[in-house]
């Protein structure tokens, strides 16, 4: 699995999926482009907020249902009046960025995030159920409709594990090209690590050797060895399990009443994720015995929402999670606390709530797996990942140059 080409010097799903926005069901057209090479810049902070990031600047950060600040035409060149779109659909999230290029950058100027728990049941049915289709339909359309009032000249919106798997996954793809005019692109395991890469990895500590990132989703995760150069990583081996936070919740069944029960729930959760790591430790054994400081940068809901339990937010707040470097051992110990909660205890805890009381525990367990697989001591935080991959893909002068 080992991939040593850097990935922006191939052509690849991230570059053929992308489509003219027309706004209209069905309407969409395939167009052809390049990759691009994120910034190499690496900016590094520590219980603070970065003041320079490569997508978004403070009180220019994504935030769910609102925009940031724009620029007015007048004060934009004409080179960057175009609005680009990345929709990503994941087994539990329906997320979409919109933004315009800024030099090397880029500013968002919209954006949307809602739980539509796309997977809920697939464990069991292998398909994707009634609710769940019409939860994810109506959050596209909300996604569907601001790319139409945003103008957006080129889009690329991708699904992921849950129409991967789902029998009827092909069937809920073209419904939702028929009925709001996206047309998802069901992405491989393999592409969207290598996009979840392309998104975040500018948020990796310094450092020589060999680092880990990963990505929690709802229904797999995706754990990519990359080795940092001066640009994009090189990808030295990656490896997806179909362990997310619904996937594993749903396998483990419903929470026990007592305290001791939960904490034996949690036990087999990370039993049954650590096994399905094993091939992947064993294969990156040479890298992890000469990595001296080994470096672990996670993009994922789990991820922030820890770190905001961290800092005893009283609320999420992006600016200070994004880039946020956390103490592995507090997170450990933040994951065994919240794993002996009751769901109620969980559900009070701010940055929490109802959404993620259920889903969390298997979140915390995919994370301390993967803490006893590198053993880093410190775990960068990142609030981005697939979509700012794909805007970074789809604002390459190459990609540009396709659409017009």
């Amino acid at each position: 699995m080992a991939d040593p080409i850097p990935p922006a010097t191939r052509e690849t799903t991230a570059q053929r999926g992308a489509t003219r926005w027309t706004g209209a069901p069905g309407k969409e057209r395939q167009d052809k482009s390049t990759p691009s090479a994120p910034d190499s810049r690496n900016p590094h902070r520590s219980g603070g907020r970065s003041d320079q990031t490569p997508a978004v600047r403070a009180g220019q950060g994504q935030t769910s249902g609102s925009a940031a600040p724009e620029r007015t035409v007048a004060e934009r060149p004409a080179g960057e009046r175009q609005a680009y779109a990345a929709i990503d659909l994941g087994t539990n999230n329906c997320r979409l960025l919109i933004a315009r290029p800024a030099g090397e950058n880029f500013v968002v100027i919209d954006a949307f995030s809602r739980v539509v728990r796309l997977g809920e049941g697939l464990a069991q049915s292998g398909r994707l159920s009634d609710a769940a289709m019409d939860r994810a339909l109506a959050a596209l359309r909300i996604c569907a409709d601001k790319l139409r009032r945003r103008n957006v000249h080129l889009a690329r919106s991708v699904a992921t594990e849950a129409c991967r798997r789902a029998a009827n996954g092909a069937d809920f793809i073209e419904r939702v090209r028929r009925e709001t005019g996206i047309a998802l692109n069901v992405i491989s395991a393999e592409e969207e690590a290598r996009l979840a890469v392309l998104g975040c990895h500018i948020l990796l500590e310094q450092g020589e050797g060999p680092a880990m990132i990963f990505d929690i989703g709802g229904g797999s995760t995706e754990l990519v060895l990359i080795e940092t150069g001066p640009a994009v990583p090189r990808i030295m081996d990656w490896q997806s399990v179909p362990w997310g936070v619904v996937s594993l919740t749903e396998t483990c069944g419903d929470e026990p009443a007592d305290e001791a029960g939960r904490i034996a729930r949690y036990a087999r959760m990370r039993g049954l994720v650590a096994e399905s790591f094993a091939p992947f430790v064993e294969r990156i054994g040479p890298q992890r015995a000469r990595a001296i400081d080994p470096r672990l940068l996670g993009t994922s809901g789990t991820v922030t929402t820890l770190a905001s339990v961290h800092l005893d937010l009283p609320q999420y707040d992006r600016a200070a999670i994004d880039g946020l470097i956390v103490p592995a051992e507090a997170m450990r110990e933040i994951s065994g606390r919240l794993s002996a909660l009751s769901p109620g205890e969980r559900q009070g805890l701010p940055c929490i709530g109802r959404e993620r009381a259920d889903l969390v525990v298997a979140g915390c367990a995919i994370l301390e797996a993967i803490l006893d697989l590198w053993p880093a001591d410190r775990l960068g935080v990142a609030d981005r990942g697939i979509r700012e991959g794909i805007l970074r893909s789809l604002m390459a002068p190459g990609a540009k140059a396709a659409a017009r």
